[in-house]
């Protein structure tokens, strides 16, 4: 049976090191990984990301619903890679956008020039223009610096950033996940101006001075799983945008997997097809550039177990 990454013993150990608790349902040859949020008062929502997954799954889910009743659930919330039926309560389409209804997959087992092949003449081009340019990518653990970078896009791009401390458990805690930074040369400086204004932090390590006259420019967080690689996290300085570096951060991070025996490449998360003015519309922009497979999933579902709970927590979000 297929075990998505979010419903794997990685994934628990992943959300047991954010503090989370977190469940596992068998049911047969059925399985789903239950992650739970508690606020005030000892209510809860309720999440089986990716899940719940095998033949008897709906049987599952029935007696989910059931524990989640009786330990003050408000909503449970589920997106299946397929479709789940329930016939005891009622659905509705979630508006959370946790996982996304739609990706792009791109296929490792080709080589190099296939993959490069296979993309939009734009995204080769811009690739290119990276590499011109000296744009550099390596690995590193400076989550500092990643967050600094995601600072800065979160703000232009207006969408909520995590806790530094969250993107750190993720490479500290979730097996197979990695970070890869951009970053170009510096001008060398006269004698005695080290370092010029606006200096960012060094990325190699080994040297106490921590001078290495090079700026990051963008960042990748990303895992592996089985035999897939995913991306996860990006973020990139708006004041070399014209450098194109996260098409090289992706061309790199394809390169990575595939040395590392992966058969296929998720971009994680694009606006379903036809669907004007999805809030991940714009990235989705970026992502078709590298080509590959568009992979559409279920709608995510809710279940909501205490409508009343459910408005007063709604409405006191919007308060404060």
């Amino acid at each position: 049976m297929h075990v998505p990454l979010w419903q794997s013993q990685a994934w628990k150990k992943y959300q047991e090191a954010l503090g989370k608790e977190v469940r596992i349902y068998e049911e047969g040859d059925a399985h789903a990984l239950v992650s739970i949020d508690r606020t005030l008062g000892g209510f809860c929502t309720w999440d089986i990301p990716r899940g719940p997954i095998g033949k008897h799954r709906e049987k599952l889910l029935e007696r989910i619903i059931q524990d989640a009743k009786k330990e003050q659930c408000f909503s449970l919330y589920f997106s299946p890679e397929e479709p789940v039926q329930v016939t005891n309560y009622k659905l509705q389409i979630s508006s959370r956008h946790e996982q996304p209804e739609a990706t792009r997959m791109i296929d490792l087992t080709q080589s190099e020039e296939e993959i490069l092949a296979h993309m939009k003449p734009k995204g080769r081009y811009n690739i290119r223009v990276a590499e011109k340019h000296g744009v550099t990518v390596r690995e590193s653990n400076d989550v500092d610096m990643f967050y600094a970078l995601l600072q800065e896009t979160g703000g232009r791009d207006g969408f909520r950033i995590k806790p530094k401390e969250e993107y750190q458990t993720f490479l500290e805690k979730l097996p197979g996940s990695f970070l890869l930074i951009a970053s170009i040369p510096l001008p060398c400086p006269r004698k005695g101006a080290w370092p010029p204004r606006g200096f960012t932090p060094s990325l190699r390590e080994g040297n106490p001075a921590g001078e290495t006259r090079e700026r990051a420019i963008a960042g990748l967080i990303g895992v592996i799983y089985e035999h897939t690689g995913y991306y996860y996290y990006g973020a990139s300085s708006y004041a070399h945008r014209a450098l194109m570096a996260p098409y090289l951060l992706q061309w790199e991070a394809m390169k990575r997997c595939k040395r590392q025996g992966c058969e296929k490449y998720d971009l994680f998360g694009i606006a379903p097809p036809e669907t004007p003015g999805h809030p991940w519309t714009s990235v989705s922009q970026f992502k078709e550039k590298f080509g590959g497979e568009v992979v559409v999933y279920p709608k995510e579902q809710e279940i909501v177990l205490r409508p009343v709970i459910k408005a007063l927590l709604t409405f006191k979000r919007k308060i404060f």
